[in-house]
């Protein structure tokens, strides 16, 4: 599927029998753009960082680096696509907008703006790449939305199938009062930093096991935004759980706590203060709840079956 060209792109010196130097060359093709190894290369960077700071033979090395150069290269080329299709459909966003979501992404994180700045530099981003990257997820997001999401239907007798074969969410839910202790796994991390903050966990999940009050080390401990209030999250359905931390908390009694979790926030101990169970749900209550679990379920499927076919109408090719 994807086009290949050997074009490089040179600097000469003065003088036509000085040697060329190369400074950057194309990686792939998609459709009437170019991905450049420059574009390959930054993406990488703070992988490539990382890996080179682990103490790691050479071809175990040298096979991560490969496996790594094939999975960011075809994220560029679905970028690349989806980039194309948005143009296409003449999908367009405001300064505004990208303001407001960077301002909701402040407050659901609680960031100050020098926070998110400090953060950024963490990343080795500057705002403006930050804004560019937020304008496309934004783009991206409503492409979806037109070419999948707003040609799925959810059928009233599928929402009744799922209510009926669900009787542990809609039988009598019941409403956990948890407090959390998170520790962020950094972006970019490899898999020995990871153990590293998992044993921490572990060591902390010990200390509670021995006795130790869970509110105390989650005030000292947890990177999460209720750490100061000892990491009480609040009260919430089970339902509205994704399916690891139900698994985690199923046999539960207040008092207990979990097993350590990868989440998509990092790591996650979860501690069950209270436990209230509640009588059997109508459906009418739960008709919303449901047709979103369905959709996005759907959007999902549909969303691949989409840049699969997007992928196979289009000329790309990857130039070695």
């Amino acid at each position: 599927m994807l086009v290949g060209l050997s074009t490089l792109v040179f600097s000469t010196t003065a003088t036509a029998s000085a040697a060329s130097e190369v400074l950057d060359r194309i990686v792939a093709v998609v459709n009437e753009d170019i991905i450049l190894l420059s574009e390959l290369n930054q993406r990488m960077a703070p992988y490539t960082l990382r890996l080179n700071e682990q103490n790691i033979d050479s071809e175990r090395k040298r096979r991560m680096l490969f496996q790594l150069r094939e999975e960011m290269l075809n994220r560029l080329v679905d970028e690349k696509l989806t980039d194309q299709e948005v143009e296409r459909n003449d999908i367009n966003i405001s300064e505004a907008e990208i303001d407001n979501t960077i301002e909701r992404i402040k407050t659901a994180n609680a960031y100050t703006d020098e926070e998110l700045r400090l953060y950024l530099d963490q990343e080795q981003l500057t705002m403006e790449q930050y804004r560019d990257s937020i304008k496309h997820q934004i783009l991206r997001a409503r492409l979806v939305n037109l070419e999948v999401k707003s040609k799925i239907v959810i059928t009233s007798e599928e929402i009744q199938e799922y209510y009926d074969s669900h009787p542990e969410l809609y039988g009598g839910k019941r409403l956990y009062r948890l407090k959390n202790i998170l520790m962020r796994i950094p972006a970019y991390s490899l898999s020995d930093e990871k153990e590293t903050i998992r044993e921490k966990m572990e060591q902390l999940r010990s200390r509670i096991e021995n006795g130790e009050d869970f509110s105390e080390l989650a005030r000292i401990y947890s990177q999460g935004p209720t750490a100061s209030q000892g990491g009480d999250i609040g009260e919430f359905e089970e339902s509205t759980f994704s399916p690891q931390i139900q698994q985690a908390l199923k046999g539960l009694e207040p008092g207990e706590t979990t097993a350590v979790l990868e989440t998509d926030q990092g790591y996650q101990l979860f501690y069950v203060s209270a436990l209230r169970q509640l009588e059997n749900i109508p459906l009418e209550s739960v008709e919303d709840e449901i047709h979103e679990k369905l959709f996005n379920e759907i959007v999902d499927k549909k969303f691949i079956s989409w840049l699969e076919d997007l992928r196979g109408r289009s000329h790309i090719k990857i130039v070695n």
